[in-house]
């Protein structure tokens, strides 16, 4: 996939084809129904599908006294991401105060319709741009009848009666409701990060584990999780249990740390990048009475996660 930084100040940009324009933060749900739809038009078209995107985050430049909202996908894990959809460029415009105070019509005409003069556009049906938020889909059919493309607008996805967004998503995650935030996401979520030595206190207890320092800000609450992890350097993907905590039973205030004892597997891959995703909440984490009752605690989670799998190959399989 081609990737443009600073699409906006930007002269020489790909031209004619279907191009998607959002935040596309999560890639949720929702996200993926408009740029599917968009891929498979510009499959129609023989023409490139392209993505618009924005860095930083609006939010961050329109509302800087708020904390900025923290990105559910690394930059990496969104580029991927949107090449398995089948997007082929993705264009990213910086956010900066002066692009928010541009009108919407001046954005349209100068941005797509002079550098990008698209086929066709996608965005969700309450897309607004521009500034004051004053830009629309009617605006985008209004002037794409002008400068020769069609815009249309996807509707939203509704999860539980309430639409999916990435503010939801998140507050799932926050709470450990990784199974909410799977069916909300498409997947599960995951972070990536790269292996990192650990202190072997799970080694000592019998249960060897991978300490994965996370480039994802954004983990699930403490507690213990059903997960698998992927190796691109095998590559293959492994069962795993994983716990997220400060390990109460046997450390005081020890820092939080993410750790994973993988079934079935003996391999040294210290210092490999790796993904972890998140399938299910076992239970939260918490202080035993002894390091044998922790022992004995993770057996029960190793035989819950393997149970677990082996009930969602089989279900996979059934007609």
């Amino acid at each position: 996939m081609l990737v443009i930084q600073d699409a906006y100040a930007t002269s020489d940009l790909p031209q004619g084809g279907v191009a998607a324009i959002g935040n596309f933060d999560a890639l949720h749900t929702g996200h993926r129904l408009l740029l599917t739809q968009a891929v498979a038009r510009a499959a129609e078209l023989s023409v490139p599908a392209m993505v618009i995107t924005f860095d930083p985050h609006p939010g961050t430049v329109l509302r800087p006294e708020l904390p900025p909202p923290i990105r559910l996908n690394t930059q990496e894990q969104k580029e991927r991401l949107l090449e398995e959809l089948g997007v082929s460029i993705l264009l990213v415009v910086r956010f900066t105060p002066e692009l928010a105070k541009t009108p919407a019509p001046q954005f349209v005409r100068d941005f797509l319709g002079a550098r990008l003069q698209p086929r066709a556009v996608y965005v969700g049906a309450g897309f607004h741009f521009g500034h004051a938020r004053q830009g629309d889909l009617a605006l985008l059919q209004e002037l794409g009848q002008e400068l020769g493309f069609t815009a249309e607008g996807v509707p939203e996805v509704v999860y539980r009666g309430e639409r999916i967004s990435t503010s939801r998503i998140r507050q799932a995650i926050t709470e450990g409701k990784v199974e909410e935030a799977r069916e909300m996401l498409g997947r599960p979520y995951a972070i990536g990060g790269v292996i990192v030595r650990g202190d072997r206190m799970g080694q000592r207890l019998g249960w060897p584990t991978i300490n994965l320092a996370s480039d994802n800000k954004l983990l699930p609450a403490d507690g213990v999780y059903a997960s698998r992890v992927f190796f691109p350097s095998y590559p293959a993907t492994f069962d795993c249990v994983t716990n997220i905590g400060t390990r109460p039973t046997v450390y005081e205030n020890y820092q939080r740390v993410v750790e994973s004892h993988i079934l079935d597997f003996s391999a040294n891959v210290y210092k490999q990048r790796v993904e972890l995703a998140f399938h299910k909440r076992l239970r939260e984490e918490r202080i035993f009475p002894t390091v044998m009752d922790l022992s004995a605690q993770i057996r029960r989670d190793v035989e819950a996660t393997r149970e677990f799998f082996t009930r969602q190959r089989q279900e996979s399989v059934e007609p």
